[in-house]
């Protein structure tokens, strides 16, 4: 065996920061995306608000363009943009405690990992 067995302690530290890793890589991406949705929605309120009230304005529903009257496409832009201000609050916060918990965990492994005893002198393999 090239590798000391590890202490299961510090297997399982080790495990929950992969998985807190993971999970902190899945929120940066959900971020992200709702940061673009959010950045979508911002561009098109900008050029609604452009548009007279009496220019004709289009929304997609699937594949087609319905005409549709401009109060109601402002009304569901700002819907839209509310809930993706509280998404993007919410994957801030969870944001926080994955780096938190990473900190932590980083913290344990390392005192872990300065605790263990020194090794006995290895063999490289294949001297056997």
């Amino acid at each position: 065996m090239s590798q000391p067995e590890l202490p299961p302690l510090l297997r399982e530290q080790l495990a929950r920061y992969d998985q807190a890793q993971q999970n902190l890589q899945a929120v940066l991406a959900q971020k992200q995306q709702v940061e673009l949705e959010l950045s979508e929605t911002e561009k098109a309120q900008e050029e609604l608000g452009k548009a007279t009230d009496s220019e004709a304005v289009y929304k997609f529903a699937g594949n087609l363009l319905i005409k549709t009257k401009k109060e109601d496409v402002v009304k569901e832009l700002n819907e839209k943009k509310e809930l993706a201000n509280t998404r993007k609050m919410v994957l801030a916060k969870q944001e926080s405690r994955f780096r938190e918990s990473l900190k932590d965990l980083q913290t344990k492994i390392d005192e872990a990992v300065k605790a263990r005893p020194p090794q006995a002198q290895q063999q490289p393999p294949g001297d056997a």
